[in-house]
């Protein structure tokens, strides 16, 4: 038996997206900047899957900018409004941001940009009346993750912009994980930047968009053409983006259903290892993505016993799951968002996310559940103690 349950890192790609971007790929190749009857049906389609990313988050289409991913979009808002600026000034980011929020924040950091991380607390969650504090005169940006790819997480984040509301301060969001998701409202949560993935709801890899409310400036990081709105040069992905849209207009319509079909499996997987002695689980139960469940190895050395020999013993089972931890160079790290919710190193190198998605049933939770089980149980307990 085979089951994925991975979706957080990438969703499969759905059929009826596929379908578009073949018919698109052998159609409507043309450059959508060109003025002719063969750019005119390429840029029918870019536009077309502009509404239809734009509805998913209730936001007007011309406030879309697509790029190649979340990563992308992550860094044209950190960095767009970094260059607006001629002089260094101050940003505020939570401490659990994924790397593509906090690597471009650290490098700006290295050119004299002051950064305040917000801490959070044991669930990863952080605390509003900290970003009222963390606010300074120099604030120009700040940016908090809508919802955390490894713990599952979601901050308050219409509360947290509406603190940063009159201070002439902007307010971006990744929402790479929430999108398609759970329902988003960008005029309800008066962000002014919104970072969305098309490979976290079912559409391509290599696709991504960028929500910039209208009235925000931002600079450019690619120089050329001046597509997407003089925001984001190159000539698009056509079929990509077709292959967005579609993803984004189906997951839309299917999303109260699926949303309350995902919590009801979460919480059954939950339930199946509430048992597990050493199996602690991570995130906030009450505020979390609705197909994310997330875990930490109370006797991980980080050798014998990781995140990462999980991974590998569920993947000889025919389970796909994933790791907290980073490793780079064959050296396991631990990982920064659970050391920032208070965990020690070791801790930290043991970790685990199990994700759903369209394709997981019952049987795949509770099968997954007993083989995880049963490797936690045959794994050697390593003479260490479990003292965070």
């Amino acid at each position: 038996m085979q089951i994925y349950l991975d979706y957080s890192a990438t969703t499969p790609t759905r059929p009826e997206a596929i379908a578009l971007m073949n018919e698109v790929t052998a159609n409507q190749w043309g450059n959508p900047s060109s003025l002719h009857q063969w750019g005119g049906r390429a840029a029918t389609a870019v536009e077309r899957a502009r509404i239809q990313v734009a509805d998913l988050v209730h936001a007007d289409p011309e406030s879309i900018v697509f790029t190649s991913g979340g990563t992308e979009a992550d860094n044209l808002a950190i960095m767009g409004v970094a260059r607006q600026c001629t002089l260094p000034q101050h940003i505020v980011i939570s401490s659990v941001e994924h790397s593509a929020v906090s690597e471009p924040v650290r490098l700006l950091e290295q050119w004299g940009w002051e950064v305040t991380r917000l801490p959070v607390n044991r669930q990863g969650r952080v605390n509003p009346l900290d970003l009222q504090a963390a606010l300074r005169p120099n604030t120009v940006l700040v940016s908090i993750i809508f919802g955390q790819s490894e713990i599952g997480t979601l901050q308050p984040i219409e509360v947290l912009s509406q603190i940063v509301q009159g201070h002439g301060v902007l307010f971006h969001t990744d929402a790479v994980q929430v999108a398609g998701r759970l329902p988003i409202n960008v005029q309800q949560l008066q962000v002014d930047l919104l970072s969305l993935s098309s490979h976290k709801l079912y559409g391509p890899q290599g696709a991504g968009a960028l929500y910039v409310r209208p009235g925000v400036q931002i600079a450019s990081l690619v120089g050329g053409g001046g597509q997407e709105f003089k925001l984001r040069s190159g000539t698009q992905a056509v079929a990509n983006i077709a292959g967005f849209g579609i993803a984004a207009e189906l997951a839309a319509t299917e999303l109260e259903a699926e949303t309350s079909r995902l919590r009801r499996l979460r919480d059954r997987l939950f339930d199946h290892l509430a048992d597990v002695p050493g199996l602690i689980p991570t995130g906030d139960r009450l505020h979390r993505l609705p197909h994310h469940t997330s875990f930490y190895l109370e006797h991980a050395d980080g050798e014998t016993l990781s995140g990462k020999t999980l991974v590998r013993q569920m993947n000889l089972a025919g389970i796909g799951i994933s790791a907290g931890s980073a490793c780079h160079s064959g050296k396991l790290s631990p990982s920064p968002i659970l050391k920032a919710m208070g965990m020690s190193d070791r801790h930290a190198k043991g970790g685990i996310r199990l994700t759903l998605g369209r394709h997981t049933t019952e049987a795949d939770v509770d099968w997954a559940a007993m083989v995880l089980k049963q490797v936690i149980e045959r794994s050697p307990k390593p003479c260490v103690s479990s003292a965070l």
